[in-house]
């Protein structure tokens, strides 16, 4: 006798066809990486919070914060904290130059240098970060040496002020007489390196500067008939004697405190308490 038994198999106990390699390792790394980028994206509806600094000026002074042009000439230890602390202001209209690149004797006292970044161009790593701070600013870039011969270029178009943060005295002494001639505000940072005193950093005029071989140079080159133009160009310089060294050397701080004092200058020129 045939027995013609069916097995039916309990549904609990049935099993998944065997996925590949494929699909089990790559499938999550993709998903992954593609939660990373969604969630990484900017956000076009971002609003940079300025909430605490609107608590002291006001909601017009910020609008008026918001609206000035800047260009800021070398963007290293003074001109890099300049730039970071008129972006967390909320500037949101700047202009970066600077031709060099991030090296790592840069990273004791350059806020845009790290040990990721070597070798990449300090304009174009300070426009990320700008972007990372406020995706609303607008950011341009002159990403070359500024000479006393192709100065003009920045001069393209029209800003509220021009800080100056270079080293070469020529170019700092032009720029005094085209900012002068153009009726542009200039702010100009004179030598920080080998000072180790930053409470020793001021805001003054160029005429009132003393203890600073660059700025005596400067006024040396203007000489006596522009007495009167050296009474209108703020500078930021160091009262503290410069330290004998066999090479330029620098703080993290004495920098960061120059720029910060020229950020100080502008927002309150800005909000008429100067």
């Amino acid at each position: 006798m045939e027995l013609n038994i069916a097995f039916v198999q309990d549904p609990e106990y049935v099993m998944c066809p065997t996925t590949s390699w494929v699909s089990r390792v790559l499938l999550p790394i993709f998903t992954l990486g593609f939660l990373f980028v969604i969630i990484n994206l900017p956000k076009e509806d971002f609003i940079m919070n300025l909430s605490r600094l609107e608590s002291l000026v006001g909601e017009e002074n910020i609008n008026k914060i918001k609206r000035i042009k800047v260009l800021i000439l070398g963007i290293g230890g003074v001109g890099g904290y300049t730039v970071e602390s008129l972006t967390r202001s909320g500037v949101e209209n700047i202009t970066l130059v600077d031709g060099d690149t991030i090296k790592p004797s840069n990273i004791n006292r350059q806020i845009i240098a790290t040990s990721k970044n070597n070798n990449k161009y300090k304009t174009k790593e300070w426009k990320k970060r700008i972007k990372r701070i406020n995706p609303k600013a607008i950011v341009n870039i002159i990403n070359t040496h500024i000479t006393e011969d192709n100065m003009e270029v920045l001069f393209s178009d029209k800003y509220d002020y021009i800080i100056d943060c270079c080293d070469t005295s020529k170019v700092k002494i032009k720029l005094v007489k085209e900012c002068d001639r153009k009726n542009i505000k200039l702010i100009s940072s004179m030598g920080m390196a080998n000072r180790m005193d930053a409470s020793k950093v001021v805001l003054s005029t160029l005429d009132k500067t003393d203890t600073d071989p660059l700025a005596k140079k400067i006024r040396h080159e203007l000489g006596t008939k522009n007495k009167e133009l050296m009474k209108n160009v703020t500078v930021v310089y160091s009262t503290e004697k410069s330290i004998n060294n066999t090479m330029l050397g620098s703080t993290a701080y004495v920098p960061a405190v120059a720029g910060l004092l020229i950020t100080n200058y502008i927002i309150n020129d800005i909000i008429n308490k100067n």
